[in-house]
């Protein structure tokens, strides 16, 4: 914990001086113009894997990167999507995966989750992800399954993204664009979702579609 509160002390000493201009402009408001929504995973810093400036991003993160599909139950994560899309106007949502993902060996592994309630419930809305990997790659096992099932799963809450009603109404009108990545934590690569090819591709300066 020291070297987070000295983290928060540097900032406020060195960074915020350099950049108060910055920090007065969203001190009044934010205007992101992507939504993204990523694993809370520590390993995980979006604004360091886009090179982001602090107001660009709205960011949603849990375990797994999971969309629930749109209910009437309100929760988190659908009062957010609804908030960046309804208020904050964004133009675009990324749905970001990440290897080595925990929650994804989780719903790979449901029976060790059995002290865990709340994560097997949770990543119940992943589980459809292992099913159609374990159907398209019957021969993979170990890291290449993951992989597989971690690309599924952003596929997945992809499909979870467009029940939500200010999703589907902005994609009808042309307003909002989908993307689905996952970050490569050891190669420092982002893989995009291209709908064309139907795969994941190194990410290049083009618009990915999903």
């Amino acid at each position: 914990m020291d070297k987070i509160v000295d983290g928060v002390l540097k900032f406020k000493h060195e960074v915020f001086p350099e950049r108060k201009a910055l920090f007065e402009d969203l001190a009044s408001g934010q205007s992101p113009e992507v939504l993204m929504i990523t694993c809370a995973d520590s390993r995980i810093d979006p604004g360091m894997i886009t090179q982001a400036e602090p107001g660009d991003l709205f960011i949603c993160r849990n375990a797994g990167n999971i969309v629930p599909p749109h209910s009437t139950h309100t929760g988190g994560n659908t009062a957010s999507i609804e908030f960046a899309v309804a208020v904050l106007g964004v133009t675009d949502i990324v749905v970001c995966g990440h290897t080595d993902c925990g929650a994804m060996k989780g719903a790979i592994n449901p029976e060790a989750l059995t002290e865990l309630p709340h994560v097997s419930n949770w990543l119940a809305h992943s589980r459809a992800a292992v099913a159609v990997a374990r159907r398209k790659y019957p021969d993979l096992e170990g890291k290449d399954f993951l992989k597989a099932v971690t690309e599924e799963n952003v596929l997945l809450q992809l499909q979870h993204l467009r029940t939500h009603p200010v999703v589907a109404a902005g994609l009808a009108e042309g307003k909002i664009t989908l993307h689905g990545w996952v970050y490569d934590i050891g190669h420092g690569e982002v893989h995009a979702y291209d709908a064309a090819t139907g795969s994941f591709n190194a990410l290049a300066h083009k618009k990915a579609v999903a």
